[in-house]
């Protein structure tokens, strides 16, 4: 795992580009051009991982969509990518007979199984077209991953894995089943990649459970096939493991409700939260603005922007994580120091007389050449500061608009203190009734979280009141009736999960980023300082990661697959504190709890985590099932 799991995901897909066999470093010669087949699967795989120029460089001219309408290309090799589907087999055997393409290399995003290979088989026979299949591969690559240490399952057909999908109260045992079978189908997928087999730990009675009962088994059945395992010989890539292997914590969305709902305070989680963010792309409407349009002409259209949110980008990698005011103030000073670089260029320019080229300009100190010299290398490395400085200008004006028009912040810390038991500055009824705080569904997640949070729920009486004012705020009250017999059921009554005790210290107004040549003025809005606070999913894994005996955690269920006979016993054999971990969160997950959980590793010296989940939703999308759920 000290290889991250984007790195490991990118060598997979870059081998499978290159035929299934690892590129070859520092070769000079002309890749083979070839095409790229994918479905919508496969391009959600690779998207977040290679960019067009670095497709391009691997030698793929063209990348299609298998269902699409596509020409044939006689001379050239086709590499497929795509999900063991029945309609996309048929495609792939209707693309044989009508002799698409020079030959045929076929990889499977998850395994496929004997009869959909032999329909290929017969496909092939049928058109004569045997020869012209190449290869044939199961990659195992059936997961995305958006960061080095974050992954999800799908972002197609979502709702199959969902939260509202595996609570539905009316799911039958086999719907439930499949549910399961396609999240351990990619978690295998995730850990064949990762070559390495966890110990899992999971709560009882979850869907956490099942999930890890069934990955048990599953990886079980691998090992104990010598011949055909996935977890032998080079696939491994020897020599980058330490010898302890890592822990896979499973957890159920259940265990807490308040935090996919919580109104944030990072960057990250903020762009995620109030723009259209998804596989590390931004989606901007920039409002052309409206002045200088005559009365009565039609406004202008609005400009859509993406951006994509990278590794390569040093500024997004860097502050991620940063409190909001602090990455308005970073992409201040970086805009200045540009500006700074800029006139520097210019002067030099200048200075050279590049305008008229006479022999004096040239015959000029040499030290001023060295000097442009050095400006000029360095033009490219401007221009790409400066493309970063504007990406990042954009992105965050448009999530301070959020924050303003909707006071974020005053939400995000009324929040806090109610999840950490501070005394609270205003009633609830206030902030509810409040017409210019919020729009309905952020009035909805404040109310659910002080819901979901309180040990007692509010009597019949005060529930009324605050129903009443829901209403007149225009919230659906859906997810309230789903949140009210989720929390009967689990009877958290009685001991609801605690946030730890630490609230934001407000640090009063800005000091620079209020300087009126700012670009964002701030004003208004307030500066709060995070704490470092362990979310109820980091205190589990802290707990289970460091050994520690936790009444909350003690009869977590233990599976070790590579114990011959599967004994189940909550008594783990092993008693040194773990060095690497992953926990996934069935049911969705959300970048709150991922930075949560990478501030927490911050402080742990040589300890490595990742964190995936099943979904990523934002806020409103969780919003959305619940009050689905509440409508059953």
């Amino acid at each position: 795992m000290a290889a991250g799991i984007r790195e490991k995901q990118t060598v997979a897909l870059k081998r499978m580009l290159n035929f299934n066999v690892p590129p070859v470093k520092n070769s000079t010669g002309e890749p083979v051009w070839k095409v790229l087949i994918y479905d919508r699967f496969g391009q959600d795989i690779i998207s977040p991982l290679l960019s067009v120029k670095e497709l391009r460089d691997m030698g793929i001219t063209l990348h299609l969509l298998l269902h699409s309408d596509r020409d044939p290309i006689p001379d050239v090799p086709a590499v497929y990518f795509v999900m063991p589907t029945e309609e996309n087999i048929d495609r792939m055997c209707q693309d044989l007979r009508n002799q698409l393409y020079e030959s045929y290399y076929l990889n499977f995003i998850s395994a496929i199984s004997r009869s959909k290979l032999e329909d290929i088989a017969n496909a092939a026979i049928g058109a004569n077209a045997v020869a012209q299949v190449a290869k044939v591969f199961d990659q195992y690559l059936n997961f995305i991953t958006l960061e080095d240490d974050m992954f999800v399952l799908c972002n197609q057909n979502k709702e199959l894995v969902s939260y509202r999908a595996i609570n539905r109260p009316d799911i039958t045992d086999t719907e439930m089943e499949t549910i399961m079978d396609t999240i351990v189908d990619s978690l295998f997928c995730f850990f064949v990649t990762l070559g390495a087999i966890p110990i899992i730990r999971c709560s009882r009675g979850t869907a956490a459970e099942m999930v890890a009962v069934k990955l048990d088994k599953k990886l079980r059945e691998n090992l104990r096939d010598a011949r055909n395992s996935l977890f032998t010989g080079d696939t491994l890539g020897a020599g980058q493991f330490s010898f302890q292997r890592p822990l896979l914590v499973l957890v159920d969305r259940n265990i807490d409700l308040a935090t996919p709902l919580h109104h944030t305070w990072t960057y990250q989680a903020l762009v995620h939260d109030v723009l259209d963010f998804h596989l590390n792309r931004v989606n901007l409407e920039e409002s052309t603005g409206t002045e200088g349009t005559p009365a009565g002409a039609r406004p202008k259209k609005k400009n859509k922007k993406s951006y994509d949110l990278t590794a390569s980008d040093k500024f997004w990698q860097k502050h991620k994580g940063s409190p909001f005011p602090e990455v308005a103030e970073s992409v201040q000073q970086e805009l200045e120091s540009y500006r700074a670089q800029e006139d520097e260029v210019k002067r030099l320019k200048s200075i050279m007389g590049i305008e008229g080229e006479d022999e004096g300009a040239i015959s000029m100190l040499s030290d001023n050449t060295a000097k442009l010299t050095s400006a000029v290398s360095s033009l490219p490395e401007l221009l790409e500061k400066k493309r970063l400085i504007d990406l990042h200008t954009n992105v965050a004006t448009a999530v301070l608009e959020h924050i303003k028009t909707r006071k974020l912040d005053v939400y995000f810390e009324y929040e806090e203190k109610i999840m950490s038991k501070s005394t609270l500055d205003k009633s609830l009824l206030d902030m509810i009734s409040d017409p210019d705080a919020g729009t309905p569904e952020d009035k909805m997640r404040l109310f659910l979280i002080y819901y979901i949070s309180s040990s007692q729920a509010p009597s019949e009486i005060d529930l009324d009141q605050y129903k009443k004012a829901l209403m007149d705020a225009g919230c659906n009250l859906a997810p309230l009736s789903y949140i009210k017999q989720w929390k009967a059921f689990t009877k958290m009554a009685s001991a609801p999960t605690s946030y730890g005790n630490s609230t934001p210290k407000p640090l009063g107004l800005f000091s620079r980023v209020m300087n009126t040549g700012s670009q964002f003025v701030m004003e208004g809005v307030k500066n709060l300082v995070l704490k470092q606070q362990n979310l109820p999913v980091t205190r589990i894994l802290d707990n289970l990661m460091e050994m520690k005996s936790n009444p909350e955690t003690d009869d977590y269920r233990y599976f070790d697959p590579k114990m011959l006979r599967g004994s189940d016993s909550s008594v783990p054999r092993n008693k040194n504190p773990f060095q690497e971990a992953i926990v996934f969160v069935v049911g969705g997950g959300n970048y709150i709890e991922y930075q949560n959980l990478i501030d927490y590793i911050k402080g742990k010296q040589g300890k490595h985590v990742l964190y995936g989940c099943s979904e990523l939703f934002n806020a409103t999308q969780f919003i959305k099932q619940l009050s689905q759920l509440g409508q059953n």
